[in-house]
């Protein structure tokens, strides 16, 4: 991974979520939420495969690229305006990553393989597809679920929960139960896989 192109799209790719004008505290100083997310997506890829391809990570640390910029609210607050939002995040991220990758001086097939892991296709078929879907819904039970466990009921949640665990391998799995989790967010996990 030391390859010129690889280290271009990767600075590309975190000099784009530098500008994510939300922060979270990391180490002791700020730093804008979707490096820290990326980073993170980073991390836990190298916990469930340390023999990535190049591809593989760089769609990893694309994903949520500009994110902040396509706000929930700007879609309808309804399931149908949430999948909008989510199909066309898809889309804008990949056509932003492959830009990224063939400004890098990827082929024109690498670049769009980046865009297609991005956008999630062919995830029962593709095992590289279910390895960044497994990345991702790690990054969420580990940086996000406590805070997003506050804002729902605990049907609600359970019910995430379920198809969250429902989308991941059992590599997947087993990463997941090592994750660090206060009382009430163990409590909600036992309740989903219990059902």
């Amino acid at each position: 991974m030391s390859g010129s192109k690889f280290k271009t799209a990767i600075r590309l790719i975190d000099e784009a979520h530098a500008l994510d004008p939300r922060t979270i505290q990391s180490k002791g100083h700020d730093e804008p939420y979707e490096l820290f997310y990326s980073k993170k997506m980073s991390d836990y890829l190298e916990r469930r495969d340390a023999n990535a391809s190049e591809t593989l990570r760089l769609a990893i640390r694309a994903q949520h690229l500009r994110r902040w910029e396509i706000p929930r609210d700007s879609y309808a607050m309804t399931k149908t305006g949430y999948h909008l939002w989510r199909t066309y995040l898809k889309k804008r991220q990949a056509d932003i990553a492959t830009q990224i990758c063939l400004d890098s001086g990827y082929s024109d097939e690498d670049a769009h393989r980046v865009g297609s892991l991005v956008k999630k296709e062919n995830l029962q078929q593709d095992a590289e597809t279910q390895v960044l879907e497994d990345v991702a819904c790690l990054v969420f039970l580990d940086d996000q679920f406590e805070e997003f466990e506050k804002e729902h009921d605990e049907a609600k949640i359970i019910n995430i929960l379920k198809k969250t665990w429902g989308k991941m391998s059992e590599r997947g799995h087993e990463l997941a139960l090592n994750i660090s989790m206060s009382e009430r967010a163990r409590e909600l996990m036992a309740k989903a896989l219990a059902n």
